[in-house]
């Protein structure tokens, strides 16, 4: 019998009750939301059930929501089924303040990369990763260039035409 989300979902269901929340299939993709504390947990039973087999991490990154309070950050995994090819997507969300996240590296050697550059762009904090550095941007910058913490554009410029971006004025031709 081929795996579908309705068999994912019910042994994770079984397995953790209701602490799995969000349950959804957007575009077909069995998504659902986890506490931080429980996501080598979750990921585990993924891993070792003999039906769901999700031995595979696809993508792992991280989000910012800089309106929800005590969730700014979410990281994002992306689990795969190479037998069944079948993928599920699971969030984590954690507080701005103390973002840290269980390390996925002794289960998957795909996280260690993925960890560090979401360290570097968003400022999740793996505990227990090998080696949590930057991997892209230079030791020395203090901010994390993902998060939604500045303007889009200066807005003090005034060497841009804004007819130019179509904002304001019209176009004559």
């Amino acid at each position: 019998m081929p795996l579908t989300n309705e068999i994912v979902a019910k042994k994770l269901t079984e397995h953790f009750g209701d602490q799995l929340t969000g349950f959804e299939e957007p575009y077909g993709l069995l998504t659902f939301t986890a506490p931080k504390d429980l996501n080598l947990k979750v990921m585990q039973f993924l891993y070792d059930d003999p039906e769901l087999q999700f031995r595979f991490l696809t993508d792992l990154t991280g989000v910012h929501y800089p309106d929800r309070k005590g969730e700014e950050l979410a990281v994002v995994y992306h689990l795969h089924n190479l037998a069944d090819n079948k993928r599920v997507r699971m969030k984590v969300f954690t507080d701005i303040a103390s973002p840290d996240v269980f390390t996925a590296t002794a289960l998957y050697a795909s996280a260690n990369w993925m960890e560090r550059e979401t360290f570097d762009f968003f400022g999740v904090n793996f505990v227990g990763h090998p080696n949590l550095k930057r991997v892209l941007n230079v030791d020395e910058m203090d901010y994390f260039p993902m998060r939604k913490e500045y303007p889009l554009e200066d807005q003090t410029r005034v060497d841009k035409d804004d007819e130019m971006f179509g904002r304001g004025g019209h176009i004559g031709i």
